[in-house]
């Protein structure tokens, strides 16, 4: 009696199980399917698989060959079947990443991209990794839903093409080589024209000398200093354009009440500017002019010769608006020969700019 009692009670257990792997077991079958995929007989398989150590929530969409294959967010990965031969990659919005790869028939390939922290708009990284890499990265990824395996390239659409965005690279030369990744592409810079008013302070380099046959003592630290440009900026960080500097020094010559010289320099500048970030642009630069020193006080007159500079620094900008930092080296013997008078010096000047 006790076995006919067990029987149906072992039945009920055993159907349960049944039903509860019908409908509650996690669908491995599904979720393993494009992890194990292989390229079609003649095609070549592109897995596209996104990891970070600092999780940037941003997706970031991916295009083979200038097909969309979806979006990529941190822990995901895509798929895409390509015909042999050069593959182009390309990660991202605004900012692109390119990768290259060369491949062949009936084998898989695998592509790690990383999204840079802290990078607005987004940046990523990315290049190609071997099979076994490829492989454990997979692992811990999940197929992105509702995006299935792309034949990209293998056989053309019948709808229109969709258009090429207005950032399309040109195409890659052949010495490429696979998995090198190109120089990420930044937003274009725009050729404007910028006014700049700066001011500081500014040190003759010569204390002593002969002014108009007299023994003469600069007080070296110049006072008044000030300048002001405009200048125009190509789209490659590029500039030109001119200025005017002023600057003014007391000194005693040996028989006459103290003086002073009053220096206008006019110039004209060429620069470059580095884009460090989209805010932040160092620049070196050199210029060339003309200078005027006018005596007064003690005595009166003028001087005038060539000068030559050396500029560096960095503008801190913001819209149209700059913060302007400036290191300048200025050059000048005015006078006639015999007569000469050393004018020159360096200083450091602060300001503002302002762009159109």
């Amino acid at each position: 009696m006790t076995q006919l009692q067990a029987c149906p009670l072992l039945g009920r257990a055993f159907l349960l199980t049944v039903l509860y792997g019908l409908f509650f077991a996690p669908p491995v079958q599904a979720e393993e399917k494009p992890r194990l995929a292989a390229p079609p007989p003649g095609k070549a398989l592109v897995f596209v698989l996104r990891s970070e150590r600092e999780p940037v929530p941003e997706q970031v969409p991916v295009l083979v060959n200038l097909e969309s294959v979806g979006k990529l967010a941190n822990g995901t990965f895509l798929t895409a079947i390509v015909n042999p031969g050069r593959t182009h990659l390309r990660i991202g919005d605004r900012i692109l990443t390119i990768l290259s790869l060369q491949t062949a028939a009936n084998r898989s390939y695998f592509v790690w991209v990383e999204a840079v922290p802290g990078v607005r708009p987004v940046r990523t990284r990315a290049r190609a990794v071997s099979e076994t890499e490829g492989r454990r990265l997979l692992a811990q990824s999940r197929f992105v839903g509702g995006v299935p395996l792309a034949a990209v390239g293998a056989t053309p659409s019948p709808r229109p093409p969709a258009p090429k965005p207005a950032t399309a690279p040109h195409p890659l030369p052949p010495s490429q080589a696979a998995g090198q990744i190109p120089p990420t592409t930044e937003p274009a810079r725009k050729s404007e024209f910028a006014l700049i008013a700066n001011g500081g302070s500014f040190k003759m380099a010569n204390g002593s000398q002969v002014v108009a046959g007299l023994a003469s003592t600069y007080d070296t630290t110049s006072k008044a200093v000030y300048g002001l440009e405009a200048e125009w900026r190509s789209k490659a960080g590029f500039a030109v354009g001119g200025e005017v500097f002023h600057y003014r020094n007391e000194l005693v010559a040996t028989g006459i009440p103290s003086g002073q010289q009053e220096v206008l320099a006019v110039m004209l500048n060429g620069k470059y500017y580095f884009r460090a970030t989209n805010w932040f642009y160092p620049f070196v630069g050199a210029g060339f002019g003309y200078a005027n020193a006018a005596f007064s006080d003690g005595f009166t007159g003028e001087t005038k010769g060539p000068a030559y500079q050396a500029l560096a620094g960095a503008e801190f900008r913001f819209k149209h608006i700059g913060l302007y930092l400036q290191y300048k080296y200025l050059t000048s013997t005015t006078g006639n020969p015999g007569k000469e008078v050393k004018i020159g010096g360096r200083g450091i000047l602060a300001g503002v700019s302002l762009a159109f």
